[in-house]
């Protein structure tokens, strides 16, 4: 994890020395996300400002430094990520006649868009990444995320300054920084207990939409108008141009494994220590067996665990790591430590955010970082795989009602809409005090709707759209 932060400053009048100061506080602010290097570009006469927060993971020599000149001269970078296919590109680019200073996928990626041009490259980068590029010849800002936004980059105008950054906190710590709460984002909180892209909490700043580069031509660009980001990936034009996999079940099983393992070992290429999270759960039981099939040596795991029975899975990460031969951790947490995390979590996620997970999240975090750099998890197992309950739901529901009139379904479906969310939820709050708590555990009225969106659909391709 590395910081970036930097700005625009469109009334051209600001000197290097305030510019450089600037870009300094902003990384500062994000000092945490990269500890162990800083830098700061600047081009003056366009009031364009870099900084750079640096977490060394590959080429922890001098010649990764950021940000980073092409060796041309014409781009300059500043990246958080990895690219996990960087040595097939250097490949390709030596080929190509490229020569290059260090071993980092950064000047990798700097020699693809000098080869290739942006658009291009970005199709070619297998990983995760946020980045600003700065292309001198056409003066024109380039921002870009990686296709899933497993990297955050938020932007906007504050005053007359183009503001970006890896968290809100590098933004707020520019001079010109005027943040003002957005109101509909923070009723986006209440609904969904975090605030969905491409929104943030302050009005007029935004997360960038994954997968897609924003470019800001310096030459025209006005306070307060933004470009629109333009996609260069699509997950619905990958799908609609897919084929269904002729495979037996055996098959798929088969090759889903392979490609597991691949990605596994991509993301194992490191110059520091690293290790993963162990819950003792299918999805990171299975992350830490690809990694230990690939390994050496007993990849080190790590585990929090409660001493409440109910909440605790690190019995089951314990069998895990033993049956493995991993090079377990586990630290068990009291409701009183558990306590202490609340006050720092506005801090540490810069916008309201109310998963509960986010606690254990960041005690393990903590307890990880004394032993490696980069670490690996099981996140988003469930939602790719279908592991919640809630999607084989959805399907039970439809086989139950897809077969009624499809004028009834509607009528049902109207009558559920036509009721608040917020209405149905106090309406029937008496029904949770005699009801199981896992029915009635919250947003009543949200699932409700939900229920009316399936009423309404004429197909069950369409449940899962």
């Amino acid at each position: 994890m590395c910081g970036i932060s930097g700005f625009f400053d469109s009334s051209l009048q600001t000197g290097e020395s305030d510019l450089r100061s600037a870009a300094a506080r902003m990384a500062e602010a994000v000092r945490h996300r990269g500890p162990d290097d800083s830098g700061v570009w600047t081009d003056a006469p366009c009031g364009i400002a870099f900084s750079h927060r640096r977490l060394s993971i590959l080429d922890l020599s001098p010649s990764g430094h950021q940000p980073m000149i092409s060796s041309d001269g014409r781009f300059v970078i500043i990246f958080n990520g990895e690219i996990y296919n960087f040595r097939d590109l250097r490949s390709d680019l030596e080929k190509s006649g490229h020569t290059f200073r260090g071993h980092s996928d950064t000047e990798v990626m700097l020699a693809a868009i000098s080869q290739w041009g942006l658009e291009a490259a970005l199709k070619r980068f297998v990983g995760m990444f946020a980045f600003a590029l700065w292309d001198r010849q056409e003066r024109t800002l380039h921002l870009a995320r990686d296709r899933m936004g497993e990297k955050p980059l938020y932007y906007g105008w504050s005053g007359a300054a183009f503001l970006f950054g890896s968290e809100l906190k590098a933004l707020r710590a520019h001079p010109l920084w005027q943040g003002e709460i957005d109101r509909d984002a923070l009723a986006l909180f209440l609904r969904h207990n975090y605030i969905p892209a491409p929104r943030s909490i302050y009005r007029g700043i935004f997360k960038l939409t994954p997968g897609t580069v924003l470019s800001l031509s310096t030459t025209s660009a006005k306070p307060g108008t933004l470009p629109s980001p333009v996609p260069f990936w699509s997950m619905k034009t990958v799908a609609e141009a897919g084929e269904s996999f002729a495979g037996t079940e055996s098959e798929a099983v088969d090759s889903l494994e392979k490609l597991l393992k691949r990605a596994v070992a991509q993301q194992m290429v490191a110059d520091v220590p690293l290790g993963a999270f162990l819950s003792g759960g299918v999805d990171s039981s299975t992350i830490v067996a690809l990694m230990q099939a690939q390994s050496s040596r007993p990849i080190k795991t790590f585990t929090i665990g409660f001493h409440e029975a109910g909440y605790n899975e690190a019995e089951f990460a314990k069998d895990v790591a033993r049956h493995l031969g991993t090079e377990h951790t586990e630290l068990y947490v009291t409701p009183e430590e558990a306590m202490a995390v609340i006050p720092r979590l506005p801090t540490i996620y810069d916008e309201p955010f109310s998963d509960s997970s986010q606690i254990p999240t960041v005690l393990v975090a903590q307890m990880t970082r004394r032993h490696v750099t980069v670490s690996l998890s099981g996140d988003a197992g469930d939602e790719l795989f279908a592991g919640y309950p809630r999607y084989p739901l959805a399907q039970k529901i439809w086989n139950r009602i897809g077969r009624a009139p499809r004028v009834g379904r509607s009528a049902l479906a109207w009558c559920l809409r036509s009721v608040e969310a917020e209405t149905w939820d106090s309406g029937l709050g008496w029904l949770a005090k005699v009801s199981p708590e896992s029915l009635w555990a919250g947003r009543v009225g949200d699932r409700l709707h939900k229920l009316a969106d399936i009423l309404s659909m004429d197909t069950p391709e369409l449940v899962y759209r």
